[in-house]
Formats: structure tokens, sequence, C-alpha cells
């Protein structure tokens, strides 16, 4: 078996994304689109959260579904499991054993301030649970495992970078250098991708209006229909302005962002020709992209042994790596290693 190669010269990032439903096509322009690129520059561990996704209340079957089928995606997409660690938080025991650590240098009203905890809250009434509020202790153990250097996140998850600096900060200021100070990154590419039916809203994997988000896996038919039936203004105009055309806007940075053109170009190729053109030919583009990766994901989702084995190796290199900074943190901090 292929052993993954790291480079730790390079700069490390950390990211990950939880399985929780299926991914769209803002969870592709908006991280692993940008992931592709920063494997050829960095060192980089690319992880199946799914521990945090446990916070709301999951279908076991679907849960387990749900990651193997992210899993081949993340590959099928372009994130190469030789070149990068790819794996399972639940598989690198670290995370949980660190995040009960971080738990104790975390202050009760530094978590009362956290934005997600306060969104997830009122959709979750009936399960404002504990992990829900610890969730940044945790995420924090998964950025300071691995020395992390640079995290790429969008503005949602900005703030779970900034508690997880001032944890590191805090601890470190007791015990020494034992943590790097991540940084956030701010992606060279890629795109925040609003919601079809809500543009104003971002594009949720969560979403249980299925119109309103674009899925990898959706059949052509689907594409197309989804892509005709995006709510616009009722002007024709194919122009960006998203404070007063919103849903024009959100196609013209997902057709942007997929062809590689700049949002000027298409906006003049589009000129007086009509949102029905532009959302035609938008639909033909997204179905020519997502049909070869489509055809490579269902020949890779049947392959468990491969995919078993891309999680075995990736659970090995993250949990080598791991093992190293725990071991420093519980010396640190006065515990028998």
């Amino acid at each position: 078996m292929t052993t993954t190669t790291t480079n730790t010269k390079k700069p490390i990032i950390f990211s990950g994304i939880q399985p929780s439903g299926t991914l769209n096509i803002g969870g592709y322009l908006g991280a692993i689109k940008n992931w592709i690129y920063l494997q050829e520059q960095y060192d980089c561990l690319f992880s199946l959260v799914d521990l945090h996704a446990i916070t709301i209340r999951q279908n076991p079957q679907q849960l387990q579904k749900n990651l193997y089928d992210l899993l081949t995606l993340y590959i099928v997409l372009g994130i190469d499991p030789e070149k990068n660690i790819i794996f399972c938080q639940s598989h690198v025991p670290q995370h949980t054993e660190l995040a009960w650590i971080l738990n104790c240098y975390t202050y009760m009203g530094e978590l009362n301030r956290m934005t997600q905890f306060k969104d997830k809250s009122q959709k979750h009434a009936s399960n404002i649970n504990v992990g829900l509020f610890t969730y940044p202790a945790l995420m924090a153990a998964d950025i300071l495992l691995y020395n992390t250097n640079l995290v790429p996140v969008g503005e949602d998850q900005k703030q779970h970078v900034e508690i997880t600096r001032d944890i590191a900060l805090r601890f470190n200021n007791i015990y020494g250098k034992i943590f790097t100070i991540p940084e956030v990154y701010h992606p060279k590419i890629g795109a925040r991708i609003m919601g079809l039916q809500e543009p104003i809203k971002k594009m949720s994997k969560s979403d249980e209006n299925l119109n309103n988000v674009l899925n990898l896996l959706d059949p052509p038919d689907t594409v197309t229909q989804k892509i005709k039936r995006a709510v616009t203004d009722s002007a024709t105009e194919v122009r960006f302005d998203e404070i007063n055309k919103p849903g024009i806007s959100n196609l013209l940075t997902i057709f942007a962002t997929i062809t590689n053109k700049s949002i000027a170009t298409i906006e003049a190729d589009y000129c007086d020709l009509g949102y029905g053109k532009f959302k035609s030919d938008l639909a033909a583009i997204m179905v020519e992209f997502l049909m070869p990766m489509q055809q490579h994901y269902h020949t890779m989702r049947a392959d468990m042994t491969y995919l078993n084995a891309v999680l075995k190796r990736g659970a090995a290199a993250a949990t080598e790596r791991a093992e190293i900074t725990l071991r420093q943190v519980k010396t640190a901090i006065g515990l028998i290693c």
C-alpha cells in the first residue's frame, strides 16, 4: 500500500466538512475547489468532521452513508489522497482527548458569544446539548493538534479560528510555546454561493428546501430545472449587483467560478440576451461539469475496499502527528504520559 507523503517544511493547512448532508455546488466552489489549489503548495490535512455533525441528531445509517459519499466526492473532485492526509475525525482519538483538556482553558463567556451556538440553538431548540456549546473547543483541538499554520474558512467560521487563537495563546502563556497560533487563510479562488430560491442566504447542506440547493449528485434534468427556476428579479439585464439583484448576481458567481471567466466578461457576453438564455447556458455548463464527475463518483463509491484503505491510511498518518502534540500538552500540564 502506498504511504501518504507529506512535506512538513510547507505551511500546514487543516480543513474539514461535516457529513451532515449532501455536498452541493456551494461546498465545492466555496471550499473544495480551493483545496485542490492548496494541495500543490501546502501540507494539507482534510477531515470528515463527523464528531461535529453529531451535535445535531443524526440517523446512524444515513450518517455513515454521508461519510462515504463525502469521502468519495473529496477524491473525485480532485483531493488526492496520495498528496494529502484525508481522514475521519472520529478515527483519531486525540481530537476528543485534547478537546477535553482545552475545555479546561476555555471560558464560559467566550462560548456564550459564539454565533453558531446561538443560531443552532434556535434551529434545534429541543436539543440544545453541551456538545453544541463546547463545539469550539473540539474545533480548536482539530486545528491545534497538527501545528496548523492556516485555516481556510468562510466568514461564518472565522469566529471559531479567533477563539482557537485565544485558547492557544492562553495555554502558551501559561506553559510556554506548545501550540502553533493559526491564521485565517483567505482563499485566492472560491466563492460564497447563496441559495437558488433564497439568494440572500448561504446555500446549505442542511436546507430542507431541495430547490434551494444544487447538489453535486443531482441528475441532469434536476440541475437544469433548478437553475431555470432560480429566483431572479423582474428585470432582464444580466448584471452583477448583490444588493439590488442578489439572484442573478449569485448565478453569475456560479457561472464565473465554474468557467474561470470574469464576471465582467460574462456580463458582456450576455448583454441584451436576457435571463432565459443566460440560465439555459449556465444549466448546460453545470451538466457538462457534473456528468463526468458523477460517473467517476459512482464507480469509486462502489469500491469499499479502496475507500476504507484511504481512511485507514489517513487515520494512521493523522494519529502519528496528533499524538506528538498531545503528549507535549499532557506533559506540560503535569499528566503522566
